[in-house]
């Protein structure tokens, strides 16, 4: 079959090259005191967008260092007794997008959450520094600072203060919480059920913020990875930072939380990606010790994926 990286075998095999920084477990264990810390303060705002089966509300929630973070959030009506969720998250620079997309989940009674990552395309705030859109830099923001100002470390715990939300609703199951999403979407399914393991299955898509240092040495660190190659050409031009960069880019690796995983994984790998190489998808996969299982689309890159939205709900539907 065609290859852009290594052969399907080796994938399944590959283990990942960014470093693992020594105290990973301890930063994220400290992150995760923090979120705990942080009261979310959570306000339903009814949406002018409405149906006859659904209630629709703009759903805002603080995250750490007091970011007011915004998700839609989809009700459907007449559904009795607890019933399932599903935690939505979209790809980078994106937004939750429209709320006619997320009714196909809430027509089989599912209540549905779609969070706008921090600065991005949607509502939320990055208030470091600056309320409203800083859309560019998010992997390298807070490179230069303490460890515990990198950007992606909040967006991931934004993701599971939604997940954290989304279970304690009264009218959701909390054994049957999902979560999905593609390329960042993705990565942040990945790390909501990482970093909140009552998730009970979850689906990503071609997985974004996975192996940083093999994106670096498949000379990709352009498109969504762009950002990496400038901080080099800006910050550190002779690469004499490269081992300290790549190693505190190893904090929000999310390879290095997937072990963390306790719900069941579907996840879907297009072996033509030049976006996110499939190699650091499988570096994320291979290191999930829960129940998984991955679907190959050997012809396809960083686009949609045929059948991988349906297959998705069945998941879901699954018992």
């Amino acid at each position: 079959m065609p290859a852009l990286d290594m052969p399907l075998e080796q994938l399944k095999e590959y283990r990942g090259r960014n470093p693992r920084p020594a105290d990973f477990d301890e930063y994220w264990e400290r992150a995760l005191a923090e979120l705990k810390a942080t009261d979310p303060q959570v306000e339903l705002v009814p949406s002018e967008f409405q149906t006859p089966q659904v209630e629709c509300f703009d759903l805002y929630y603080t995250g750490v260092r007091g970011a007011r973070i915004h998700a839609k959030y989809l009700r459907p009506k007449n559904v009795q007794e607890p019933h399932p969720a599903v935690v939505l998250f979209h790809g980078y620079s994106g937004s939750a997008g429209d709320w006619n997309d997320k009714l196909a989940y809430a027509s089989l009674g599912y209540s549905v959450l779609a969070m706008d990552a921090r600065g991005q395309g949607g509502e939320s705030e990055d208030v470091g520094g600056v309320k409203g859109n800083t859309l560019h830099g998010h992997i390298i923001r807070g490179l230069d600072d303490d460890s515990d100002n990198l950007l992606f470390r909040h967006i991931y715990l934004d993701t599971a203060q939604l997940a954290g939300i989304a279970l304690g609703l009264p009218e959701v199951d909390p054994s049957r919480v999902y979560a999905a999403g593609g390329s960042q979407g993705g990565a942040l399914t990945i790390a909501c059920a990482a970093l909140e393991p009552r998730i009970s299955k979850l689906a990503p898509v071609f997985p974004f913020l996975s192996d940083y240092k093999r994106v670096w040495e498949m000379d990709l660190a352009k498109d969504a990875y762009a950002e990496l190659r400038d901080y080099f050409r800006r910050f550190d031009p002779t690469h004499e930072r490269e081992d300290e960069v790549f190693t505190k880019l190893g904090y929000i690796d999310l390879q290095y939380l997937a072990d963390r995983i306790q719900g069941e994984v579907l996840m879907f790998v297009g072996l033509m990606d030049s976006v996110c190489p499939p190699s650091t998808q499988f570096a994320a996969y291979n290191k999930m010790t829960a129940k998984k299982e991955v679907v190959i689309y050997p012809d396809f890159g960083h686009e949609g994926l045929p059948g991988s939205t349906d297959k998705t709900m069945q998941f879901f539907m699954r018992d």
